[in-house]
């Protein structure tokens, strides 16, 4: 591998010997936007760091509905990946790009030596599993406890925090996609938002304007 990027700068808790390691053992994968990166079922033999760019990952139920769980950017891995190698079992998700990106690929036999071998990388697997496991439990509580308003505001917020802007273009089917609702819900509550000023619905998408603003 030949990075035109720089590991440390990317993943800045890496010690030297790690980053000389990740630039000889992992493999870089280039992928468009709404290219599937991993398919739910598909067998892992490595994981995968995220070097540019945005991915979307999400759970599959048995119909092929998707349940969007969270966004993976530059300097953080998947870590359902990252369990799913360890235990040589299938994926249970499914991620593609949500924008052009990067991704490096690290073989599982380099990840379990280098579990043992590098304090950086264990620090660096155990903070992705406890920051990935906070995000599962803030969209979990948005399904359990929320109505759809409140969860379609959290969607829209998470987009806006993640792409650092404030023009929303993915459809309204998509959105209904991944809260498990329908296009009409979504687009009579996006109605709504619009009325109390929260959005402002354009012909090509949406802007988010004031998310803060209280729903009641």
């Amino acid at each position: 591998m030949e990075p035109q990027f720089s590991v440390k700068q990317i993943f800045p808790g890496f010690e030297q010997d790690l980053i000389d390691e990740v630039t000889t053992h992992a493999q870089l994968k280039q992928y468009v936007p709404e290219e599937i990166v991993m398919k739910t079922g598909q067998n892992i033999r490595s994981t995968m760091l995220v070097v540019s760019g945005t991915i979307k990952v999400f759970r599959e139920d048995d119909e092929g509905n998707e349940y969007f769980m969270y966004y993976l950017q530059p300097g953080q891995a998947c870590a359902l990946s990252l369990i799913c190698a360890s235990r040589r079992e299938t994926s249970q998700i499914m991620a593609k790009a949500e924008t052009a990106a990067e991704v490096l690929t690290v073989p599982l036999e380099q990840m379990e030596r280098w579990m043992g071998q590098y304090r950086s990388w264990y620090a660096f697997v155990i903070d992705n599993y406890r920051s990935r496991f906070e995000e599962l439990l803030q969209t979990i509580d948005q399904v359990a406890f929320r109505n759809m308003d409140e969860r379609l505001v959290f969607y829209l917020r998470k987009y806006q925090t993640t792409m650092k802007t404030n023009i929303l273009t993915t459809s309204f089917t998509e959105i209904a996609q991944e809260l498990n609702s329908s296009r009409e819900v979504i687009s009579r509550l996006m109605k709504k938002l619009a009325e109390k000023g929260v959005v402002e619905l354009q012909k090509q998408h949406v802007l988010l304007k004031n998310l803060n603003a209280s729903l009641t």
